[in-house]
């Protein structure tokens, strides 16, 4: 699989390690990207892949490539194998964002600490009714279709207005063809939450990295309950709640989520 990805190399001459950052639906890498400045500048090595269908991404036909869970579990640990990555540090948000947190289960030797944003953590967990649509025959096919998706999903998941500027990179891939609305709607359709949310609960009864959870607790879509619980119950995950953001935090509050970073991952 060809993948698109982001890079920004560290700003100074300390080497603080590589920080992978994993976005969520109907995003891509672009959304990190002010993050991604942040992060380098005290001397992170930091990289944002479009996963497989999104972005600027490979968007092969579902026959070649299932968008189930599995696959981009699959795909994405080939990513890490071409680009030599140990060690990492590892975030992720949204929906899909949860196929993260399976391979960081599964790879436990991959990871020094994990970092959640606003992503489905329990079998509570359910896909908004905006996000459902996308996966419904012929309605879905239209609607995904439409490149003011991502406006009317990013906004309204965030609750703040997004520049012009950034819509327009947000738009771009769905301009340019109609393969990624076509594997958006494979993703949604394959996306298996009911499953994935029973590895990622059973995954977190063992984990013992360190973790934080960075939340928007205004989140229309994702209860802050089962991020609190976690927190409550692990000594090892940590939580900082933003009151105001909500699913898309990384949005609009860079500099607040970038300092916990810094502050959280290895000196």
């Amino acid at each position: 699989m060809e993948w698109f990805y982001r890079q920004i190399e560290p700003g100074s001459e300390a080497d603080r390690g590589t920080v992978l950052l994993l976005h969520g639906l109907p995003s891509h890498s672009f959304g990190w990207y002010e993050v991604m400045e942040k992060l380098a500048q005290p001397g992170f090595n930091a990289i944002a892949p479009d996963w497989i269908g999104s972005g600027f991404s490979e968007k092969p036909d579902k026959r070649d490539f299932p968008y189930t869970p599995e696959a981009f579990i699959t795909a994405l640990t080939d990513f890490v194998d071409a680009l030599k990555l140990e060690n990492f540090n590892l975030v992720v948000q949204g929906f899909l964002g949860s196929v993260g947190l399976q391979y960081a289960f599964r790879h436990p030797e991959k990871i020094e600490r994990l970092v959640i944003l606003n992503t489905p953590l329990s079998k509570d967990a359910k896909l908004p009714w905006k996000m459902k649509q996308w996966g419904i025959p012929f309605v879905g096919d239209m609607l995904t279709q439409d490149p003011l998706l991502v406006d009317r999903t990013l906004e309204g998941g965030s609750g703040f207005v997004i520049s012009d500027e950034n819509l327009a990179v947000y738009r771009k891939p769905f301009l340019m063809s109609s393969s990624v609305g076509r594997a958006l709607v494979a993703t949604i359709q394959q996306l298996k939450l009911e499953q994935t949310m029973a590895e990622i609960e059973a995954g977190f009864l063992n984990w013992d990295k360190p973790t934080l959870l960075i939340w928007g607790m205004a989140d229309p879509w994702l209860s802050s309950t089962p991020a609190e619980k976690l927190a409550e119950a692990n000594s090892n995950i940590k939580m900082f709640k933003l009151e105001e953001a909500k699913h898309y935090p990384q949005e609009h509050w860079v500099k607040e989520i970038s300092d916990k970073m810094i502050q959280f991952f290895p000196r």
